[in-house]
């Protein structure tokens, strides 16, 4: 094995000196974003908001939300109160929002709200279509929706922002029932 290593050096060495080269360079990618965030305040609530980072990186590739390792300040802070879901940005990828307990009492998918909260923080509007199929509608769309993943259309706004890491000014996003 290390005979097998020491002739692979020498022949790299070989063919750089004569100016060889082995391998062509790809297509140059923007390096994945890494968002951090801490659920640790957001009460019983933890693993709804697990799914909905999860659901994020199941659909983008310019950006991953992973929980805060120990010592790391988080982009993203999330918590729990008795009110609507909401989401304060700070910019783009950095804020807080609030899995609201009023929005999951009236019945709506929580994986939904948490996906749908994330999607603030990386930088989608409130839509309002009224249309299950698009997760930024939010509570526009029926309280029977279950559909908790981004569409394509949302999916490919992400990647976009963080392609080019476009700065989105600092909003507040309030759930709204039947709005």
């Amino acid at each position: 094995m290390a005979l097998r290593r020491r002739l692979s050096t020498l022949v790299l060495i070989a063919a750089a000196l004569v100016g060889v080269q082995l391998a062509t360079a790809g297509v140059a990618q923007a390096a994945v974003r890494v968002l951090y965030y801490d659920a640790s305040q957001s009460q019983e609530f933890v693993s709804v908001v697990r799914q909905g980072a999860a659901n994020w990186n199941s659909r983008v590739t310019n950006v991953r939300l992973e929980p805060v390792p120990a010592g790391r300040t988080p982009n993203i802070r999330v918590y729990a109160d008795n009110g609507w879901p909401r989401t304060y940005t700070t910019s783009l990828g950095n804020g807080y929002w609030y899995m609201g307990r009023q929005a999951v009492n009236q019945g709506y998918y929580q994986p939904r709200i948490s996906t749908h909260e994330f999607g603030h923080i990386l930088g989608l509007p409130d839509r309002r279509t009224g249309l299950c199929a698009d997760l930024m509608s939010g509570s526009s769309a029926p309280v029977s929706c279950t559909n908790a993943f981004p569409n394509s259309t949302e999916a490919a706004t992400v990647n976009n922002r963080f392609r080019s890491l476009t700065t989105v000014p600092a909003r507040e996003f309030v759930w709204q029932p039947g709005v």
